[in-house]
């Protein structure tokens, strides 16, 4: 819970041509002072080149240097003064939100460790300074530390200017504006869709279905997209615990989707990981992909080998959620169903990729269905490219949703073992797993695929002939 704290102003001593250039962190009572007039904000992209740090490309670099830092408490903005004479404004919420350091950062996939629902969006600060090699560091009421590079906060200024450049650089003549949709099949998609959802909660009882009688017979090849369809999870079981058993099952459809991470993929315990999936530690509730346009519509997901302790799966209604989000905070709803987010993705695997997106949180057809959840916390931007006064409502209102779908009420924990497949609507549920322990002699183990749901639509319109006869 946020507590009020004293200004904590850093105004360093800067000493030009001589290596021992201290800093102070002067701490004043009261609320720190505005400079006299309106303050001139940061600069174009043009001029705003940093480092490569969590969803930003390496760009070149003109160095800016920080005159001074200072904490406004009541507005819990963070004010930099640079030396070119410009000042930049920084929300508590979001500079704690995008901590670099490794606790809050997984530096090797450049992506998001810190989980939203450890973050005070609340947040006071007790010290910001500027340290000797010119960068911003904040110590915040728990004593935590962050450490920000100055070009990285200067490539991420809210000004409307800033923002319009950095959209504009990320996105190559766009002006930050990209609004992808996939004509016909929307369409198709709204229409598809007219058939009952079932909402469910942590009571369901997830539709299985056997693994060898969906890949041979047609009725219950039927039945379990017709479920997967409606309910948004059906369970496989019977499978060979052996690896190429996703490609099977999608080869009953039609084909795999191939992506960055390739045809199928392992999820495992990896050094120098290049995907947070890709670690023992715990997954929060998350859909695949909204780093892409156009993320894929279903995964399966097959365990191999089980770890000892822990890795069980969670998973919940996102639609479901967003129906009690929008009953419970209407405002809530409309923030992260209209506000445009950014996500990123970037490292090597299948080959190299750097992947940039925009999207709402909650995808709503203009008859106001929710029709897609793009919700990912560890491949989330650092860019948030909405105006300064739109920052915190943006926080409370992803803390809410996130807030609605933790609840134990809510998710449906399950513990795969070996020969188990699970496939699921990557486009309506979320899902997340908990930590486990990783041993070298008996590694935890599942293979991934993805499918996008023209395929799968396909697939169940085919079938449905083969059983009932042309429709």
């Amino acid at each position: 819970m946020w507590m009020s704290t004293l200004a904590r102003v850093a105004r360093p001593a800067l000493q030009r041509g001589t290596s021992a250039m201290a800093c102070q962190a002067l701490r004043v009572g009261g609320r720190p002072r505005r400079p006299a007039g309106p303050l001139p904000y940061c600069l174009t992209l043009m001029q705003l080149r940093g480092q490569h740090t969590l969803g930003s490309a390496a760009l070149p670099l003109a160095r800016h240097s920080v005159r001074q830092v200072r904490a406004l408490d009541e507005e819990r903005i963070m004010e930099v003064e640079w030396e070119d004479g410009g000042h930049s404004l920084y929300p508590f919420t979001w500079l704690r939100d995008n901590c670099q350091c490794p606790l809050c950062t997984l530096e090797s996939a450049q992506a998001r460790k810190l989980l939203m629902s450890g973050l005070d969006i609340n947040t006071g600060v007790d010290v910001v300074e500027v340290t000797n090699d010119n960068k911003v560091s904040i110590v915040w009421p728990d004593q935590h530390t962050s450490v920000f590079d100055a070009e990285w906060l200067k490539k991420r200024c809210f000004s409307d200017a800033a923002r319009q450049a950095m959209q504009e650089e990320l996105f190559i003549n766009t002006n930050g504006r990209v609004a992808l949709k996939v004509v016909g099949v929307e369409k198709r998609h709204e229409e598809e869709t007219q058939t009952e959802r079932y909402y469910w909660d942590s009571k369901l009882h997830i539709p299985t279905a056997d693994y060898q009688e969906v890949l041979h017979d047609d009725k219950a090849a039927l039945a379990w997209l017709l479920a997967l369809r409606r309910v948004g999870i059906v369970y496989l079981k019977g499978a060979p615990a052996e690896q190429g058993q996703v490609a099977r099952l999608a080869q009953r459809i039609g084909y795999l989707r191939l992506t960055f991470y390739g045809h199928t993929w392992q999820v495992q315990d990896k050094p120098m990981a290049n995907n947070v999936a890709y670690t023992s530690g715990g997954l929060s509730l998350h859909s695949d992909y909204p780093a892409l346009h156009f993320a894929p519509g279903v995964q399966f997901l097959h365990c191999i080998t089980q770890a000892e302790e822990g890795g069980e799966s969670e998973v919940v209604d996102g639609f479901h959620m967003a129906e009690q989000l929008q009953r419970e905070d209407p405002e809530a709803f409309r923030t992260l169903s209209s506000l445009q987010v950014d996500f990123t993705d970037t490292g090597m695997d299948y080959c190299d990729f750097l992947l940039q997106s925009k999207k709402s949180i909650i995808d709503v057809s203009p008859t106001g269905r929710v029709e897609r959840i793009n919700f990912n916390n560890a491949t989330r931007d650092s860019v948030l490219d909405v105006p300064l006064q739109q920052v915190q409502p943006f926080y409370r209102s992803i803390r809410a949703y996130v807030d609605i779908m933790n609840r134990p009420e809510n998710v449906v924990t399950y513990r795969m073992m070996p020969g188990d497949i699970v496939t699921f609507d990557n486009w309506r549920l979320l899902h997340g797993r908990r930590p486990y322990v990783s041993k070298p002699d008996r590694l935890r183990q599942l293979e991934g695929a993805y499918l996008d749901w023209d395929e799968v639509m396909s697939r169940l319109r085919i079938l449905r002939n083969s059983v009932h006869g042309n429709i």
